[in-house]
């Protein structure tokens, strides 16, 4: 069961860059129906009552840099349930920068230098 999130009152912000959904038995990037490689981003987030950090899976790499504020659109919850543990999953439609908190000027990773 999907739930929708209602993100109207809420803040996002990038809380670490993308990193991609491995397979746990073969250690291959995850794909979505689509092929698409799917990541999972650390997000930060808030509303009046205070702050949690989440994981939420997104199809296609959203290129964010830590600091970075989101708008997440079609955020949805799933809950999930396996032997003795349980929990929440969070999956978006797709993320997009809307300014920046901290890190780089655009909300995009840095490039690295080479030594």
């Amino acid at each position: 069961m999907k739930l929708p999130i209602d993100t109207s009152g809420m803040t996002f912000m990038a809380a670490a860059e993308a990193r991609p959904v491995t397979d746990f038995d073969t250690r291959q990037h995850k794909v979505d129906d689509n092929g698409e490689p799917l990541f999972n981003l650390q997000v930060v987030a808030l509303d009046p009552d205070g702050a949690q950090i989440i994981t939420v899976k997104v199809a296609g790499d959203p290129q964010v840099a830590q600091g970075a504020m989101l708008a997440l659109d079609g955020l949805v919850a799933m809950p999930w349930s396996m032997n003795e543990r349980s929990g929440v999953a969070f999956r978006a439609n797709s993320v997009k920068i809307i300014g920046v908190a901290g890190g780089s000027p655009n909300g995009k990773p840095a490039e690295k230098a080479t030594a």
